[in-house]
């Protein structure tokens, strides 16, 4: 069973930029296709970003796409989200997420591991 634990949400004006970190730990990193999630206040949570378990195949979500840049480290046992020229719907807690089938899915359901989530807001 692995766990994680997201690192470097914050408040940042809008246009501004954050790195998201997501460590993990007691498990085999590697074997898992990971993703980041976010839930807005009143929302659905929904996918921001996936990556394979080698890190060479990504997935943004449409809202994001040349904007925010999914990676990975498996030497390092972490995940990343750089985030850049973040705008006030990008508010919401961002969650990272491990998938032991590897199928590196956009369903949250397919999750099996999940962090507690990071706060990022962006104001006006």
């Amino acid at each position: 069973q692995v766990q994680l634990v997201e690192s470097g949400g914050g408040l940042v004006q809008d246009g501004g930029s954050l790195r998201l970190s997501c460590a993990a730990s007691g498990g085999t990193f590697s074997i898992y296709a990971m993703g980041w999630f976010r839930q807005a206040p009143g929302k659905e949570r929904e996918v921001v970003a996936t990556i394979s378990r080698s890190g060479r195949t990504t997935y943004n979500q449409h809202s994001v796409k040349g904007r925010f840049t999914i990676s990975r480290d498996n030497g390092k046992n972490t995940m990343y989200l750089q985030m850049n020229s973040l705008k006030p719907e990008d508010t919401a807690v961002y969650y990272c997420a491990a998938d032991r089938s590897g199928i590196q899915s956009t369903s949250a359901g397919a999750y099996d591991y999940w962090g507690q989530g990071t706060q990022v807001t962006v104001s006006s």
